[in-house]
């Protein structure tokens, strides 16, 4: 059965006056109400609605036909919600640290549309080993993975380590106070094993190396931390854009 998510989302472009005069919008992108043959690409309509959008941090970006809520911390502008880009899928036996992959949490198929229509891919987004979050498809124009340092930057700005993780995490599922207006979602993880932590953890990858491995980030359920550490490239975790 053909995903209704991307023309749920179209529902909510069209009811902010996001579509081209004399064309109509769906997940394959704008076609001419008239029959005209004329057609544009998916990517040429989200450049005409994003025009349309007001600019500024804390407004919404509209990427591969989906509009991210964005929030202002310290001088940095973040996704205050996690990727959705997920060109292909696999189930979570399958991995490698050479050649991307992408998971959405329990879902053990390799059907996009299937796993798309997924409550934890409507909830948390996708799991990314590092190779796919670095793929240049994953953020809009103008935006990127943050690397170690904003990071760095975002928990600083925060009050450090310690205290970061409590004004991150989300205040509905967690028990943060999302103070800063991260929405850190307990999305949880893949490792060789699987999958695993949803409720209760949530990892997020940088664009950092660390010899053979890569820097991420870590919230707990219990605490008010924000763990630095590195990890197998191989493994699925979240990730945010940071805008350049």
């Amino acid at each position: 059965m053909r995903n209704l998510i991307p023309i749920l989302l179209a529902v909510v472009v069209l009811s902010s006056g996001c579509e081209p005069d004399g064309y109509s919008c769906n997940s394959d992108g704008c076609y001419a109400d008239n029959d005209n043959p004329q057609y544009q690409t998916l990517e040429d309509c989200n450049s005409i609605c994003e025009e349309q959008i007001p600019g500024g941090c804390g407004s919404l970006v509209l990427y591969d036909y989906y509009l991210y809520s964005t929030v202002q911390i310290g001088d940095q502008c973040w996704f205050a919600e996690n990727c959705r880009y997920l060109p292909e899928v696999s189930p979570s036996s399958e991995e490698s640290a050479k050649a991307p992959y992408y998971y959405v949490y329990d879902y053990q198929g390799t059907d996009v549309e299937a796993a798309k229509s997924t409550e934890n891919y409507q909830t948390y987004g996708v799991l990314y080993n590092w190779l796919a979050v670095m793929t240049e498809g994953i953020c809009p124009v103008g935006w990127h993975i943050p690397s170690d340092e904003e990071f760095n930057e975002l928990t600083d700005f925060l009050g450090g380590e310690s205290v970061a993780g409590g004004k991150m995490k989300d205040d509905v599922q967690w028990n943060g106070s999302n103070s800063s207006g991260f929405t850190g979602f307990p999305g949880g993880y893949r490792f060789y094993s699987g999958f695993d932590g949803s409720v209760s953890l949530g990892y997020w990858w940088s664009a950092s190396e660390s010899g053979s491995n890569s820097w991420n980030r870590l919230l707990y359920g219990n605490g008010d931390n924000v763990y630095r550490d590195f990890n197998s490239r191989g493994y699925g975790f979240s990730a945010r854009c940071i805008k350049d």
